[in-house]
């Protein structure tokens, strides 16, 4: 906002005229800064898969130990409608911004306390308890800032790229995957004694660089010009969450039922796909990581470029295209991996994380935002898209290892689903309002 004087010489408030500048540094430092999120929220998954169970829980099983340290990385995804809630409150009382470099830094501090906790050996279960605070707190972070960083990519946005801009802080997620799996394919090809010891330490005490550097980019951003409008208009609202369930359940409800498939599908290839490839099938882990991670690298490429096109065809459209390509693609999904051939393995993975994935995750910043008015859209989008991130990220992964096991080790209770899921999402799309498109 800038002060200008009338006529009569009072001071009033106008906002600041909109500069290329903005939507573009807006637009990069929302990429920024949830690739730094995601790369730590990334990062932990894969210690708690292959370190945290020697390190924090040495004295159980190995099969309990390593339950036990994927629970503490169940306990992020408990945090993030929390997050929602909370950052979404202020997102839409104090200001957009704020609230982007708040979540940078709950996200980045507790990422380097993970790396100072001491080991079982020093401290006993304090070191569990520590870590499982810590991973709340990064869960509460993922859950505000995804509100944040969308928002300011598309209410800084002029008309007609709305689309483009809102899948640049997405492709951050792509970003995030990839660096995490580089810095822990180098520690851990440490000696073990080494990478118990302080290797796995590295990449979490590194997390402070890229604080600094996304800190750096995002003061730089100036607030965002829909909440400049609704502070120029009066008080913003007092309690935006309570509003958002009052007058838009509606817009609530769908958006957690269009996103969940979306979702879903995600953790089912990078998460549920992978266990039940390396375990069910005997693929060598190597083979579906690689696969995972080439996958990221494409959706560099697809998830802004499905970004454009939502914005050529409408956001809408594109996300039901993705629906039902997903509910197409399941099936021969879990039939290419069956093969055991590691190139149709290999493309299996990349077209479901980059191709697949951002057809959907690709228009929901603008498809979702656009459902709700200025004043409490940062609660609505955050409340529902992290609602359905515990039922998508956090619920389905345990289901479908539920019905894997029902189906005797076949997939084909897991294929109905989420074409279910799928069916329930299309459903959900078609009910929101048309103005996305």
């Amino acid at each position: 906002m800038q002060m200008q004087s009338t006529p009569d010489g009072a001071a009033v408030a106008v906002p600041r005229p909109r500069r290329a500048r903005d939507y573009l540094i807006a637009g990069w430092a929302s990429m920024a800064g949830t690739t730094i999120e995601w790369y730590d929220f990334f990062l932990y998954g894969t210690a708690a898969a292959l370190i945290f169970n020697k390190v924090f829980f040495p004295t159980l099983d190995p099969i309990l130990g390593t339950l036990a340290a994927f629970a503490t990385y169940g306990v992020g995804f408990v945090g993030r409608p929390m997050g929602g809630i909370v950052f979404g409150h202020f997102g839409d009382r104090i200001g957009r911004k704020s609230m982007l470099l708040a979540t940078l830094l709950l996200m980045g501090i507790p990422s380097v306390a993970i790396g100072l906790i001491p080991s079982y050996q020093s401290i006993g279960y304090w070191a569990a308890a520590l870590l499982v605070a810590m991973r709340f707190m990064q869960g509460m972070a993922v859950g505000g800032e995804w509100g944040g960083a969308v928002l300011m990519a598309v209410e800084h946005a002029p008309p007609g790229t709305k689309g483009f801009f809102g899948s640049l802080p997405q492709t951050g997620v792509g970003f995030g995957l990839i660096l995490s799996s580089i810095a822990m394919a180098a520690v851990t090809a440490l000696p073990e004694a080494d990478l118990l010891s302080w290797g796995w330490r590295v990449p979490f005490l590194a997390s402070i660089v890229l604080v600094l550097i996304g800190w750096v980019i995002r003061v730089r951003v100036p607030e965002s010009p829909d909440f400049e409008r609704v502070k120029e208009r009066g008080e913003p609202v007092k309690a935006p969450v309570l509003e958002v369930m009052r007058r838009q359940p509606r817009e609530l409800l769908l958006i957690i039922g269009a996103r969940t498939a979306e979702n879903t599908w995600f953790y089912l290839v990078v998460a549920f796909a992978l266990a039940y490839a390396a375990n069910q099938l005997k693929i060598p882990k190597a083979v579906i990581l690689h696969a995972i991670t080439a996958g990221a690298v494409l959706s560099l490429a697809t998830m802004p470029f499905c970004g454009w096109l939502s914005d050529r065809i409408g956001q809408r459209r594109l996300f039901l295209i993705g629906l039902v390509l997903m509910c197409a693609f399941v099936s021969p999904f879990f039939t290419m991996l069956e093969t055991l051939h590691p190139v149709t393995v290999w493309w299996a993975m990349v077209l479901g994380v980059g191709v697949v994935f951002p057809i959907l995750y690709a228009p929901e910043s603008q498809l979702f935002a656009a459902q709700f008015p200025a004043e409490i859209r940062y609660s609505g989008i955050s409340m529902s898209v992290q609602i359905a991130g515990v039922l998508g990220g956090g619920v389905a992964p345990m289901i479908a290892t539920a019905l894997l096991a029902a189906g005797g080790g076949r997939p084909h209770y897991v294929v109905a689903y989420m074409i279910a899921l799928g069916v329930i999402g299309f459903v959900c799309t078609l009910l929101m309002r048309s103005r996305t498109d």
